[in-house]
């Protein structure tokens, strides 16, 4: 018998160890959960929204044990977790009302012509999702987070698998919503849990599962990847990973507000210790203006004691910086590491233009409070470099902020062709859960461009379409049907009927 054991960041002492899963459990809980995947479906969406308000209600009800639970393992102190706990709950209402408005579905009917029959098009849930949450996020990208909340939402149920750097949060995560949701009228089975690195191995393999969420390394995204494209029945991964953020400093920023921009950019990258998804990690700066000095000074005067969320992330980071100098950068200023638990320094690092080549270990994420600053030359220069950057999550663009800097709505439209959000001015730690926003990119951020994790449109994920030709009205989906039961927009010969209340 293999158990999982989740340790304290702060000290480095054990917190607390839970059972792995067997695999007659796992095959236990996706059995369940592909069961009851037809209730869940057929579930209206006004319906599986009351499902996610009871589970956003049990979590708050049970905020301080939850809080008290997330820092023993993750220290990252009671009022952020205090705060992400909010979060949560916001964003499972936040997704049950995205069901309920509807367009999701992309519901859309047609009547038959002397040329061509009848068609209803309607969005339908995938079935069961398998979800892997990330470490740094313990609420809000965790068992109940941006995933679980949009499959739900959209109709499918889910198995996530407890993290294990979090692993007794994930549990107890686990058992208050599936009890929740039992309350609520879901059927038993609609939220499952699974524990060991084994038990996602099979999960993945599953047969009954019909796609994979996940929020994490580069690494751990491309494994879930290839384990889906090693099935018999191949099945989407909608694969969240690190990248390097890139910050483009204009020369116009560079000469009026320098010091302002090295500021702002060491709080981004140091906020959370740098274990943010969105942590920016490279500044590209105009040549001439030291840039990489202002940014250490500010370093050293923000003094950050970083404390990492595993051991194992505490060793990369620290080794990621070895990596750094090897391909060529060079330390410009060290905050050391604290002395207990695990932690690493917080580092900024220059290099010259040349060493960012294909293949670069400067072109990679470093996991943690390291970033690199690089300068170029001219404009050639800068857009080369930008070009040989790996497609990322989110660049900013730091500009004089007048609104008419010369250089940035060039940079703007170029930033745009390689990442999933372009900001301006405005660091791209943190993310919204609003019906605009895009968390993604194209690969290797994300293993589909097309996707995001967070937002409206995250429920798109977890449906497929499907259209209904000649088929009488009283067997259509409830949202395909002319009487409209569940009050979603339809496109009636191309005309887009919007909701009626």
């Amino acid at each position: 018998m293999t158990t999982t054991t989740s340790y304290r960041p702060i000290d480095g002492h054990p917190a607390g160890s839970v059972t792995d899963s067997s695999p007659d459990e796992v095959a236990a809980v996706v059995a369940r959960a592909a069961a009851v995947a037809p209730v869940v479906a057929a579930a209206s969406p006004a319906t599986r929204l009351g499902w996610l308000e009871r589970v956003a209600a049990t979590l708050e009800s049970h905020g301080d044990e939850l809080v008290r639970l997330a820092d023993t393992e993750t220290s990252l102190g009671t009022a952020r977790l205090t705060g992400e706990l909010a979060r949560v709950a916001a964003q499972l209402r936040f997704y049950g009302a995205v069901a309920v408005e509807g367009s999701y579905l992309g519901v859309a009917r047609d009547a038959a012509t002397a040329t061509a029959p009848s068609l209803t098009r309607v969005n339908q849930p995938l079935g069961p999702v398998a979800v892997f949450g990330a470490s740094n996020f313990p609420f809000a990208f965790g068992v109940l987070g941006n995933d679980t909340a949009s499959a739900l939402a959209a109709g499918c149920p889910v198995v996530a698998k407890a993290h294990p750097a979090h692993v007794l949060l994930s549990v107890r995560l686990a058992e208050l919503a599936a009890e929740a949701l039992v309350e609520a009228g879901a059927p038993s089975g609609t939220l499952g849990l699974v524990v060991g690195m084994d038990a996602g191995v099979q999960l993945v393999r599953a047969g009954q599962v019909a796609a994979v969420g996940f929020t994490g390394s580069q690494a751990g995204g491309m494994a879930l990847w290839r384990l889906a494209n090693e099935r018999e029945t191949v099945i989407p991964v909608y694969a969240e990973m690190g990248t390097v953020n890139p910050v483009v400093v204009t020369r116009a920023a560079a000469a009026h507000r320098l010091d302002e921009i090295a500021t702002g950019f060491v709080g981004s990258f140091t906020l959370g210790s740098g274990q943010f998804c969105t942590k920016p990690g490279l500044v590209l700066a105009p040549a001439g203006h030291d840039v990489a000095a202002a940014v250490g000074a500010a370093l050293e005067a923000a003094a950050p004691q970083p404390v990492m969320l595993t051991e194992a992330i505490a060793s990369h980071a620290t080794s990621g910086v070895d990596d750094l100098v090897a391909a060529g950068a060079r330390v410009v200023a060290r905050v050391p590491a604290r002395s207990e638990g695990w932690s690493t320094d917080a580092v900024v690092l220059a290099a010259p233009a040349a060493a960012l080549t294909a293949g670069s270990r400067l072109l990679e994420e470093c996991f943690g409070p390291v970033a690199v600053v690089v300068e170029y030359a001219d404009d050639d220069e800068r857009d080369a470099l930008i070009a040989t950057l790996q497609p990322s999550l989110a660049a900013t663009v730091a500009t004089d902020a007048s609104g008419a800097d010369p250089d940035a709505p060039a940079l703007v439209m170029k930033l745009a062709g390689q990442v999933g959000r372009v900001t301006i001015d405005d660091w791209p730690t943190g993310v919204a859960w609003t019906w605009a926003q895009q968390h993604g990119g194209p690969w290797p951020a994300t293993s589909r461009p097309e996707a995001t994790s967070v937002g409206g449109a995250a429920l798109s994920r977890w449906v497929r379409p499907v259209a209904y030709q000649s088929v009488p009205e009283a067997w259509l989906p409830p949202a395909g049907r002319a009487d409209n039961p569940w009050d979603v927009p339809q496109r009636i010969d191309g005309e887009l009927r919007p909701r009626q209340r």
